[in-house]
């Protein structure tokens, strides 16, 4: 086997602080010193100063969705109804008359002030009129009479375009103006998806899987299931053999079998036992602070348990996504009535997981360090929409916004912790995603950089069951990436605070294999 000594740089080792060069064979790191001691190699890499660490992990991505973002209609930027319907049709005279527009990411909470566009607003209950999206009329004159498919930023709700909401009539969530949700979403999602052919979403995936490798993560955990995705495009995803690894989870009730068959580690990920903040479908123990509802639940927590019971028949992972304090109390007692079947140690050695987990109170996080739970969480959702201030104060008011995804209050009883990005909900980004634990808005949910970047690498391999990557030692996988960054306050990890440059990605390498390079 070719062997490789990368040397010069620094090198975040647990066994050596002040390692400045390691020495990789094949797929495994077999070295770690300074740089005077380094042995002979067949390659070497020089580092000139920079920062080498564990790759990361994104512990919740949609790889398809992410690369049509990227490669098409991006509309996090929208700042008001208005302002959608232009890009909208921007990127519609871009495309056949016969094309459909994809869009992703508008965000109604951050608008500015300002008129509804159309011939009347698509109205959600509890918004200010200041905030109403387009309807489906106005989505048909800005696009040229194409069909639109704009997802806001959860992902569980979008606007359509007239031919589009047709095929959602009747279904829960329906609404005439054209922001569908709950099952209409789904629908109209479904509909949507199907018009992407297979060599735009294979192109959509390798861009997506490309953009994860340029930000040093050398693995995702992709999650698909129905509603979110087709079994085609999860397959497709999984097959990718350029790039970060891809570890599957489909999110089927009772799909364990399909699960395996299809090449999942786990039937989970995005099975829903409630919805989203955003979209008012967050299954709440109170009502909305500006919505007359509680949101809604998908499961029972019979349901939880049978799932997870059929999990451990056929040998995968279980998961759930759960946001609401309402539809985690729903799941962990499905877990708890699976551990009366089960036993808890064969519960918790399964490592299954939950998505989310934002309003989590102290007697579920107590719950979830005894059966060994992973919670697959996103720093970045606090950022975005946290605090005083943002969505989480609109729809739940600021104490219970407050509360919302405490990180530190997890890491701190024993919670296995796996960041993700929920990409394209926020985007893939991970050293932000450190940072936006670091600098939680309640500093009481706040963890350390060194702990939220065990998080955010070694923790997202645990939840995988690949417990040797994440460090930087003898004998491990040589997975790491190359970093252009200031030396940090201990002399490795880079400082984060606000407004400070986040690390520039050189080099990624996937068990000695150079995935991404900037030279």
């Amino acid at each position: 086997m070719t062997t490789t000594l990368y040397r010069g740089g620094r090198i975040h080792s647990p066994t050596d602080p002040h390692a400045t060069a390691l020495l990789v064979d094949g797929e495994t790191v077999v070295w770690v010193g300074a740089d005077a001691d380094a042995p002979a190699a067949d390659e070497t890499v020089a580092l000139d100063g920079a920062l080498v660490t564990p790759a990361f992990v994104d512990a919740h991505v949609h790889a398809t969705d992410t690369g049509l973002t990227l490669t098409g209609l991006d509309l996090s930027g929208a700042r008001s109804a208005s302002h959608l319907l232009e890009l909208v049709a921007a990127a519609a005279d871009r495309l056949p008359a016969d094309a459909v527009v994809l869009g992703q990411g508008w965000d109604e909470s951050t608008w500015d002030a300002a008129t509804p566009a159309g011939s009347g607003a698509a109205t959600p209950v509890g918004s200010g009129a200041e905030h109403l999206p387009p309807d489906a009329a106005a989505l048909d004159r800005a696009a040229g009479g194409r069909t639109v498919y704009a997802a806001q930023a959860s992902m569980h709700s979008a606007l359509c375009s007239s031919a589009l909401l047709a095929q959602a009539a009747g279904q829960p969530g329906f609404d005439e103006g054209g922001w569908v949700r709950r099952e209409a979403h789904h629908a109209v999602r479904a509909a949507a998806l199907a018009a992407v052919g297979t060599a735009q979403r294979a192109a959509a995936q390798r861009a997506a899987l490309q953009r994860a490798a340029s930000l040093g993560i050398a693995a995702v955990h992709e999650c698909g299931g129905p509603g979110i995705s087709s079994k085609d495009d999860f397959t497709s995803v999984l097959g990718q053999e350029a790039g970060p690894e891809v570890y599957g989870y489909w999110g089927e009730l009772m799909g364990a079998a399909t699960a395996k068959e299809l090449g999942a580690v786990g039937a989970g990920g995005d099975l829903f036992a409630d919805g989203a903040l955003g979209a008012h479908t967050a299954h709440l123990r109170d009502r909305y602070h500006d919505h007359d509802g509680h949101g809604t639940a998908y499961l029972t927590s019979e349901q939880v348990r049978d799932h997870l019971l059929d999990c451990h028949e056929v040998g995968v992972q279980g998961g759930f996504h759960a946001i609401g304090d309402a539809a985690l109390a729903t799941v962990l007692a499905g877990f708890a009535a699976a551990a009366d079947r089960l036993g808890v140690e064969r519960l918790r050695a399964a490592r299954h997981r939950i998505e989310h987990a934002e309003l989590v109170d102290r007697d579920m996080i107590a719950a979830m360090v005894e059966y060994g739970v992973v919670a697959s969480v996103q720093p970045a959702f606090d950022r975005l929409w946290g605090g005083e201030h943002q969505m989480y104060a609109r729809r739940l008011g600021t104490g219970r916004a407050l509360a919302a995804n405490p990180l530190g209050a997890m890491h701190s009883v024993g919670v296995s912790l796996a960041f993700g990005s929920d990409s394209p909900v926020t985007p893939l980004g991970p050293w932000g995603g450190v940072r936006a634990a670091a600098r939680h808005h309640n500093p009481a949910h706040r963890l350390s950089v060194r702990a939220a970047f065990a998080a955010h690498t070694r923790g997202g391999w645990r939840a995988v069951g690949q417990d040797q990557h994440g460090v930087l030692t003898l004998g491990v996988p040589a997975t790491f990436a190359v970093w252009q960054t200031p030396a940090g306050r201990d002399g490795t990890l880079p400082v984060l605070d606000a407004g400070a440059p986040l690390p520039t990605c050189r080099r990624t390498v996937l068990r000695g294999r150079t995935i991404w390079s900037t030279s």
